[in-house]
């Protein structure tokens, strides 16, 4: 056995009570946070057109991160591919992993992740939001970041830099089977969307590993799971700090969308018993409670899904939450096999 590696997934949540550039800074703390206590990766999200999300734009949130850090891998969790042509996220990625060499992962996403108006806004023509057609946008991208699998690629005219000497890290991303079963028969490295997902965790990495093909970049299948947790010391304080979190999910499910609410304001607003039955059956934070009772539940979905790494998100109101359940999960010295 040996120590789990963990990352972290960021959103970069806008409060009721602060601005974008506030949001941003909170990121840049907790982002120097997780490099001082040896976090592996930092990714943020790609989401637009909502009051509570400010990482609209991963390539410009992951400059400002890996220039504020020192060795934390930085990255997308993910790009969505379908909103953007490849050649554009190509060259984004290029400038990153040259600017930060060795530590860019690129995690992609088939999901728009977005509304209509706010599709057409970004220019996304309806061909590219096809299944059929993502696999082909992921292997031109590929193409033009060191790994060419097809025989008349754009990237033989068109480079997406002059003189790259090294490659970011390609991840798919996703909530389904599809993307698992892509990463697998691509070869790719996986991360499953178990903080919003509703598949059984299990079957979604037995799918991405039965299709598992070695390939360029990768031997053998290499997963990774995303999921949600917010600890403290007393399991009721625990409680109350992820009250944000039930109210955010409570107004994803009706489309009332608002900016990250207090625990306080939480605690006052409550739950109705119909809100609790579906939060218990999609819970908005999948582990809240103390480290010791975190713990042996963090390490079972570990050796249940058999995962090499995982990546820690939370909606919390204050960035010290997050940053004091950083340092409990750390501290936890989970294991993989």
């Amino acid at each position: 056995m040996s120590t789990l590696p963990l990352s972290v997934l960021d959103l970069v949540t806008v409060n009721e009570d602060t601005t974008t550039t506030q949001a941003l800074h909170r990121s840049i703390t907790l982002a120097k946070a997780a490099d001082e206590l040896g976090y592996q990766r930092y990714w943020v999200a790609e989401h637009h057109n909502m009051p509570a999300v400010a990482s609209t734009n991963p390539p410009v949130i992951i400059a400002a991160l890996a220039a504020r850090t020192e060795r934390i891998r930085v990255g997308s969790g993910g790009v969505m591919l379908p909103n953007h042509a490849p050649y554009v996220v190509a060259e984004q990625f290029a400038l990153l992993e040259g600017l930060y060499p060795n530590r860019i992962d690129l995690g992609l996403g088939r999901a728009p992740g977005t509304d209509q108006r706010t599709a057409q806004a970004l220019r996304r023509v309806p061909d590219s939001l096809s299944v059929e057609e993502f696999p082909q946008h992921v292997l031109e991208l590929m193409s033009w970041l060191g790994d060419n699998r097809l025989e008349n690629p754009m990237s033989a005219s068109l480079a997406a830099t002059p003189k790259a000497e090294t490659y970011p890290e390609v991840w798919l991303l996703g909530s389904s089977a599809y993307s698992a079963q892509l990463a697998g028969m691509l070869g790719l490295r996986y991360c499953y969307a178990h903080h919003f997902g509703q598949m059984d965790e299990v079957a979604v990495m037995d799918a991405y590993r039965n299709r598992f093909e070695p390939s360029p970049v990768l031997d053998a299948p290499h997963a990774m799971i995303a999921t949600s947790v917010i600890t403290d010391a007393e399991h009721e304080r625990a409680e109350y700090l992820a009250g944000p979190a039930k109210q955010m999910a409570l107004a994803l499910r009706t489309n009332k969308l608002t900016p990250v609410v207090s625990p306080e304001t939480a605690a006052e607003r409550g739950i109705n018993p119909l809100d609790a039955q579906m939060l218990a059956h999609l819970p908005a934070t999948k582990f809240v409670g103390t480290p010791e009772e975190v713990r042996p539940q963090l390490q079972d979905l570990v050796g249940r899904t058999g995962v090499q790494e995982l990546m820690l998100a939370a909606t919390t109101h204050d960035v010290q939450t997050r940053i004091d359940t950083l340092r409990d999960v750390q501290a936890m010295r989970l294991t993989t096999e």
